[in-house]
């Protein structure tokens, strides 16, 4: 079976912690990771790509890595999707593009060829992109489904398990959302129910089976609001609240009572009411209520959830009463926060990643840092966090650079570790390397970097994995401020037109007013009409 299970949790990651960054003059507003490629887009529509090319997933017209960020479309692009080696794009037209491997015909144009640029599939209307492993899924603006692609286990939901080289529409309307698994697809209607397809050997599509799907099935009639993975069990929300699991329950992560390892093959209620959060670590489980409490269940071998023991648990359990208001969840270890701004953790740490200054489990949540924690992150074997001032903190396993200490320590640091004294915005923690952003709008990045997909013009082919932080991309210009002593019409031009190119903004200006034109987008000229007097400017 083709498999990586990782990979859906990449995607899931980068999608919610990210957010919206800048890329020189212009706002990164989305990212999409696929098994070694990077795809992300700036506000001007520009499509950027970085890592492994093997297949011309970045659509460059070369099968060479790329180590540095590279425009591959210079603008109208509005949505980005990757698969393990494929790339989708959206454009502001409808139209959806396609690159990389086809060998499944998950690109849709008919034929079985890689493709290492990108090729128009669909010429209009579609709204919304999704890829999973092997296959893709799109939804057209009239709401209907089509999918095309890798279709073995029946994840394209066309009733065979052929693969399908071209786009087939699944469904004919009132789609709202799509989700593309490894080997399984889920998708909501606009009445909030839930829909699943695919392979469900543990029962993960929730429809009382563990057979493969090849048609859709309604799994929840309505108010579906959240979903969450770990390795093969499926966790969601309800609109009141309510949480519902599904899938493999061989340490008990899906919270029922039992241990099955077959699996649960139908959804099961959890928590009837005043669930506000989730996370899926690799076998347990973490959620949050209305009231602050932390419960957690599932595998516990590490002491990962907190209650004291090193025994699974296949109940949920409360961990911490209140005041508790976020979570993360990393292979064996879990973090969370307080509202009085602590940061607190239990579970595997032998590589130091609870930072409390050893190398043991802990198996009850002890506080690494007493207040002023604003967001936390956990990758495999290693923690980040930052502070209200704006500082970076990390802590644990270290030998590929992850935690941007300047060193390697591949047995760790089991302390937090100042790593940037201020400015920092968000943090993303991957399997072996961190992310993060500051202030000023720059993308930074340290750790492993066998694809090159820290961006930074180097690969881990000559052992160029980065134990400090590196700028990947940079924050905006100042921006331009002008003032006139009398009433004038100024035309402003992008960098790389001129007066015959495409115009960016007008602006009319009122005499003796200040007024910024240029919303920190590098300008190539400025061209004043109807002008009766001085014309001043600043930089803001």
């Amino acid at each position: 079976m083709k498999s990586k299970r990782n990979l859906i949790q990449i995607w899931l990651l980068c999608a919610a912690v990210l957010p919206a960054v800048t890329s020189g003059a212009q706002t990164l507003t989305k990212v999409a990771a696929g098994g070694e490629h990077s795809l992300f887009l700036t506000s001007d529509g520009s499509l950027r790509v970085m890592g492994d090319n093997s297949y011309g997933e970045l659509g460059d017209g070369t099968y060479n890595q790329t180590n540095r960020p590279e425009q591959i479309v210079a603008g109208g692009v509005t949505a980005i999707a990757a698969g393990q080696y494929h790339s989708l794009l959206l454009t502001s037209n409808g139209s959806l593009w396609a690159m990389g491997y086809n060998y499944d015909g998950e690109l849709g144009d008919g034929t079985y060829n890689i493709i290492n640029h990108p090729e128009q599939i669909v010429a209009s209307n579609v709204t919304v992109i999704a890829a999973g492993g092997w296959h893709s899924l799109f939804l057209k603006s009239n709401g209907s489904l089509w999918a095309m692609g890798y279709n073995a286990y029946g994840q394209l939901g066309d009733g065979t398990t052929s693969d399908n080289n071209h786009p087939e529409q699944i469904v004919a309307s009132n789609v709202t959302a799509i989700a593309g698994g490894d080997n399984h697809s889920l998708f909501l209607k606009s009445n909030g129910s839930l829909w699943v397809m695919g392979y469900n050997a543990y029962g993960q599509l929730g429809d009382g089976t563990t057979s493969n799907t090849n048609r859709p099935e309604q799994i929840v009639a309505t108010n579906v609001t959240a979903i969450a993975g770990g390795y093969y069990h499926s966790l969601f929300l309800k609109s009141n609240g309510s949480l519902w699991a599904m899938g493999d329950n061989g340490d008990g992560q899906l919270g029922d009572g039992t241990y099955n390892p077959s699996g649960i093959n139908q959804p099961e209620q959890i928590v009837a009411s005043n669930v506000t959060a989730i996370a899926g670590g690799g076998y347990h489980s973490l959620f949050l209520k209305s009231d602050g409490s932390l419960w957690a269940m599932g595998d516990n071998n590490y002491g990962q959830l907190g209650d004291g023991t090193t025994s699974n648990t296949n109940r949920p359990e409360q961990i911490v009463a209140s005041n508790v208001t976020a979570i993360a969840a990393g292979q064996y270890h879990s973090l969370f926060l307080k509202s009085d701004g602590s940061l607190w953790a239990m579970g595997g740490n032998w590589e130091g990643q609870l930072g409390d200054g050893t190398y043991n489990t802990t198996n009850r949540p002890e506080q690494i840092v007493a207040g002023n924690v604003t967001a936390i992150a956990a990758g495999y074997n290693h923690s980040l966090f930052l502070k209200s001032d704006g500082s970076l903190w990390a802590m644990g396993y270290n030998n590929y650079g992850q935690l941007g200490n300047g060193a390697y320590n591949p047995d760790g640091i089991n302390r937090p570790e100042q790593i940037v004294a201020g400015g920092v915005t968000a943090i993303a923690a991957g399997e072996s390397h961190s992310l993060f952003l500051k202030s000023d709008g720059s993308l930074w990045a340290m750790g492993y970097n066998d694809a090159g997909q820290l961006g930074d013009g180097t690969t881990d082919n000559g052992n160029y994995n980065t134990n400090q932080p590196e700028q990947i991309v940079a924050g905006p210009p100042p921006t331009l401020g002008i003032s006139t002593y009398s009433n004038q019409t100024v035309v402003f031009f992008p960098t790389g037109t001129g007066a015959n190119g495409v115009l960016q903004m007008t602006t009319n200006l009122a005499s003796g007013n200040w007024v910024t034109i240029t919303n920190g987008i590098p300008f190539s000229g400025l061209q004043i009409t109807n002008a009766s007097g001085t014309a001043f400017f600043r930089l803001h």
